[in-house]
């Protein structure tokens, strides 16, 4: 194998806009931000990485501004002159070295994925295992808009066969007037597809225990992290009551955390994401510990390009555990990519690229139109 010392690290901070607005529960997001990461090697390999929060700090604790210089000023010099073809080494070496940083490390270590597929010359899934399943299912996500409006959107998708499975965003408005707006989008779609809501954390067990019943009974087909992170003992007592899947998100972050969950009954599935749990590395032991527990995963996002997608895509598809489905919808949110050869969406599923790596490749042109000023 070619020498993969590390020579340098840099990164490009962008901004890409959305093709509409993306509503959540206390912002509005109308353009995504990205840290793109390239580890270049001594024999002159490049591995790409992205860090992506979405849509700010709200939800992950992280500013794409504070990655960009985590990665600049402390990950980068610590990572040159190592060997990146070690990755779990040095994946945990920067756990040892800098707390928190799960944004920043996952980029940084995604790169250095890409750059051993590359000088292997093989994709990126050969490197986590092989493939598990050839495809992965991709749900819609639509945000916490007026049910009308929630309802032409779906109905469009459907008709266009782009998918066939949604999650819309809730938590922004008074309990009583969120679920009858949902209810009113279950029952006017009933016909033709089923619904999961995320909550992302904005009730109270109380507000949970009155409220989540009556989204059972609307035909909801899983409720996503009703009550705050931290709340791991109200979550438990959820899953009891309700019928329907509670999955937990906000409060999975480390193979702690799924060991923890698992152990107190607090989730019926785990959404797992790359970026939320410091690289895929970290992905990977939080599905094996599902597993172990009979938790199904769900392949969740955090609106990434092309890039990020195609890393997700990669372990979503390589790993057994993640037999949920998956929510990579990041690349067609998105009014453009970053890259040559940007992921392709076939009848609502997605498949990994075959190329050595990741699979995509910048496009320098693309890099320069979006590069923050």
């Amino acid at each position: 194998m070619s020498s993969l010392l590390i020579e340098s690290a840099r990164t490009t901070l962008l901004d890409v806009p959305l093709i509409r607005p993306h509503k959540v529960a206390v912002t509005t997001i109308t353009h995504q931000s990205f840290v793109i990461v390239r580890i270049r090697t001594a024999d002159g390999i490049e591995g790409i990485g992205e860090a992506v929060v979405p849509g700010g700090p709200w939800w992950g604790g992280e500013s794409i501004e504070g990655v960009k210089n985590l990665i600049d000023g402390y990950l980068a010099p610590l990572l040159t002159g190592r060997d990146a073809s070690r990755v779990e080494q040095l994946a945990r070496l920067l756990d040892r070295t800098f707390a928190g940083a799960r944004f920043a490390k996952a980029a940084v270590e995604m790169a250095l994925w890409d750059a051993r597929g590359k000088a292997l010359g093989v994709p990126l899934y050969e490197l986590l295992g092989g493939l598990s399943r050839d495809a992965i299912p991709v749900t819609w996500a639509l945000g916490a808009e007026p049910a009308d409006v929630v309802i032409e959107e779906i109905e469009h998708r459907l008709d266009t066969g782009a998918h066939q499975s949604f999650k819309v965003k809730m938590g922004g408005a008074d309990p009583a007037d969120d679920v009858r707006r949902i209810t009113t989008v279950a029952k006017t779609l009933a016909h033709r597809t089923s619904l999961r809501v995320d909550l992302n954390g904005t009730w109270d067990e109380l507000a949970a225990t009155r409220w989540l019943p009556e989204l059972q009974d609307a035909g909801i087909e899983m409720i996503e992290q009703p009550v705050p992170a931290w709340n791991t003992a109200a979550m438990a007592r959820l899953a009891q009551k309700l019928t329907i899947p509670l999955m937990a998100d906000e409060s999975l972050l480390t193979p702690q955390d799924a060991a923890r969950l698992a152990q107190e009954g607090a989730a019926d599935v785990f959404a797992v994401k790359v970026a939320k749990s410091g690289g895929l590395s970290a992905v990977q032991r939080i599905t094996t510990i599902a597993e172990t527990a009979g938790i199904p995963c769900h392949g969740g996002t955090t609106i990434e390009s092309s890039i990020g997608t195609a890393a997700s895509v990669h372990l979503f598809c390589a790993a057994p555990g993640i037999s949920a489905g998956s929510e990579l919808f990041g690349p067609l949110l998105l009014a453009d990519d970053l890259v040559e050869n940007p992921i392709t969406y076939t009848d609502g599923e997605l498949r990994p690229p075959r190329a050595p790596g990741l699979g995509v490749s910048l496009d320098e042109a693309k890099m320069a139109k979006y590069t923050r000023n």
